[in-house]
C-alpha cells in the first residue's frame, strides 16, 4: 500500500480528493496492470528499505509515502499531508504525535525520479505550525495571492496570558482565524470560543480580526482573499 492509502494507515490527513475509497498500491516489479477502477497501481521503483510490514500488509514508510504524494501532486493535497505528518494532530478523535521529520522527507526525495525537483520546491513551502487541513489550504491561497502572514503567531492579552492566532499580519494588526467543520461541538466549547475571541480583541497587537469557515477556504477562497485584502488596504484619507 502506498500514497493516500498508506497515509490513511499512518493517520496522516489528506484532502480526500477523488474517490475516498480508492486504494493505492505501488508495484516495485513494474509489471502489474491497472485492472479495477477502485484500485490505482503505481509502477515505480520501491526498495525494501522504504517498506514496513503492518498487520500483514506491506506499506510504504512515512517519509516515502509523503515523497510519493509530493511527486505526484496535486500540491495542496501533498502539503496538507506533509504538514499533518510533521505536527501534533487530532485524527479520528485521537491526538497523535508527529510521525516524521522534514529532513527524513527531504532524504526520501533525493532519488532522481520524475517530479522530484518540483516536489522539493513544494516541500520548501511546508509549515508544520499550521493546525489543520483548512489552515494549510488557507495559507497556500494567501501565499499564491502574495500574502505572507505569520503562522500560529503569539500575542498576549492585557493580563499577560499567551494566545496563538492561526494567522497574523502584525504590521497591520490584522488577525485571521480559520474555523473547522466541528468548531462549536458543545455549548461549553462555544462559550470558550466566544471568551477567547473577546480576549484576542483586547490584545494590543490586534486591531481587527477576520474569521472564516472551512467552507470559505475550500469553496469560496476568492471571497476570503478579497476580505483579507480589503482589511489590509490603507484607509482613505479623511476630508
Amino acid at each position: 500500500m502506498s500514497h493516500r492509502s498508506a497515509a490513511r494507515l499512518w493517520q496522516i490527513e489528506t484532502l480526500g480528493t477523488g474517490s475516498p475509497d480508492r486504494l493505492e498500491f505501488t508495484d516495485p516489479a513494474l509489471g502489474a496492470r491497472q485492472g479495477l477502477a477502485e484500485v490505482r497501481i503505481h509502477r515505480i521503483p520501491l526498495p525494501e528499505s522504504d517498506i514496513v510490514k503492518w498487520a500483514g500488509l506491506r506499506v510504504t514508510r512515512v517519509p516515502r509515502t509523503l515523497a510519493d504524494l509530493l511527486r505526484t501532486g496535486p500540491r495542496d493535497e501533498a502539503l496538507v499531508a506533509v504538514e499533518s505528518a510533521l505536527t501534533f494532530r487530532r485524527v479520528d478523535g485521537r491526538r497523535r504525535a508527529p510521525v516524521t521529520t522534514r529532513p527524513a522527507v527531504s532524504l526520501a526525495l533525493e532519488a532522481p525520479r520524475r517530479g522530484a525537483a518540483r516536489a522539493r520546491e513544494w516541500l520548501g513551502l511546508a509549515d508544520p505550525r499550521t493546525g489543520s487541513p483548512a489552515e494549510t489550504v488557507a495559507r497556500l491561497r494567501m501565499l499564491d495571492a502574495g500574502l505572507r502572514p505569520e503562522t500560529q503567531a503569539e500575542v498576549r492579552t492585557p493580563d499577560g496570558r499567551r494566545r496563538y492566532l492561526d494567522f497574523l499580519f502584525r504590521a497591520a494588526g490584522l488577525a485571521v482565524e480559520i474555523e473547522g467543520y466541528a468548531y462549536h461541538g458543545t455549548r461549553d466549547a462555544h462559550r470558550r470560543d466566544v471568551d477567547r475571541f473577546n480576549q484576542l480583541l483586547r490584545c494590543p497587537e490586534i486591531r481587527s480580526l477576520l474569521r472564516f469557515s472551512a467552507e470559505d477556504v475550500f469553496h469560496r477562497p476568492g471571497h476570503m482573499l478579497a476580505e483579507i485584502k480589503a482589511a489590509l488596504a490603507p484607509l482613505p484619507p479623511t476630508r
